[in-house]
């Protein structure tokens, strides 16, 4: 019989009555708007953000931080802080206000890998000037892609159906134990319940590298992919230390990897010995890898090894 993790232990579902369970789902989200709530701000007007850390660091989307130029949070009790830009992503749709201050309320960013498809999640905004708006979905898919304003594909995308609207933007999805998975970006305007946010895990590695340096300088190699598994077989014959790797399915034609001899339907195993079992360790590679750098590459095309040495170029915006 399924337990639902926000009823008493040893709880069941059969054991309750619909007033038990809505009395239930209500205390769940009650207590993530306690939790995290007072860390959600209004962004100038324009979007929402969230304090990060407690002498005000703050983080939202780049769409909000790009639409203004003289930057307030306005915390949940009204009060104001001038905050001046840290950096910005474009290709993320993340960006990093500082304000000035001390003890502030802060949220924690949690591991959107742990997220399933299903799971309760609350969005919590400060859209036009209406503090704490909250509302309640579910994780509808996860491992979508979305193009970001730069062009980019930004990928692992969490799609939720906690309803949203643009002023919504930047703030945060959470789980029923008030950690932060997610940083809402974008909605699809004709349909219904069809929401984005960025998660948390990209969250995180952007966020340090944007307070350290300002900005991130990636190394691209003009391809786009997607997390792919591989045969028992393929993976035992050749003693692959991995269960999949990251399938190109898409070609730049004046990329690094279309001059490296890429081809779409490859499947990247590796980069500079460094494996490669998903589209976060390749996210995560090209951050930290230098630009004009060769890095060998092993690819599985169909059930053949290959090697290639790939020369990455900056990614612009």
């Amino acid at each position: 019989m399924a337990c639902l993790s926000f009823l008493p232990l040893g709880t069941t579902v059969e054991m309750l009555s619909d007033v038990d369970l809505l009395d239930a789902y209500s205390r769940a989200v009650i207590s993530v708007v306690d939790t995290v709530g007072p860390a959600v701000v209004g962004v100038s007007g324009v979007g929402t953000g969230m304090l990060i850390t407690p002498d005000g660091y703050a983080l939202t989307n780049s769409h909000v931080a790009s639409a203004v130029k003289a930057y307030e949070l306005t915390l949940r009790d009204g009060t104001t802080l001038k905050a001046e830009l840290v950096g910005k992503d474009p290709h993320t749709d993340l960006a990093v206000l500082r304000a000035s201050g001390t003890g502030l309320p802060h949220a924690r960013l949690g591991d959107s890998g742990q997220l399933r498809v299903g799971q309760l999640v609350v969005a919590i905004g400060h859209p036009f000037g209406f503090q704490s708006t909250v509302t309640t979905g579910v994780v509808s898919a996860l491992g979508r892609t979305m193009r970001a304003q730069s062009g980019r594909t930004i990928e692992n995308i969490i799609q939720t159906d906690a309803a949203l609207n643009p002023g919504n933007s930047g703030g945060p999805l959470v789980d029923t134990r008030g950690q932060v998975v997610g940083i809402n970006t974008a909605i699809i305007a004709m349909a219904q319940g069809i929401c984005f946010a960025v998660p948390s895990n990209t969250a995180q590695r952007v966020v340090s590298l944007l307070i350290r340096d300002g900005r991130l300088v990636r190394s691209y190699l003009g391809i786009t992919g997607e997390s792919w598994p591989i045969h028992r077989r393929v993976s035992r014959y050749y003693h692959l230390e991995q269960e999949s790797g990251v399938r190109v399915a898409h070609i730049d034609p004046n990329g690094p990897a279309q001059h490296a001899g890429f081809k779409k339907e490859d499947v990247l195993i590796s980069l500079a010995n460094h494996s490669m079992k998903g589209v976060d360790d390749l996210q995560h590679f090209l951050t930290d890898w230098p630009v004009g750098i060769p890095a060998e590459a092993q690819l599985l095309r169909g059930t053949e090894l290959l090697k290639r040495t790939i020369i990455p170029t900056e990614l612009k915006s």
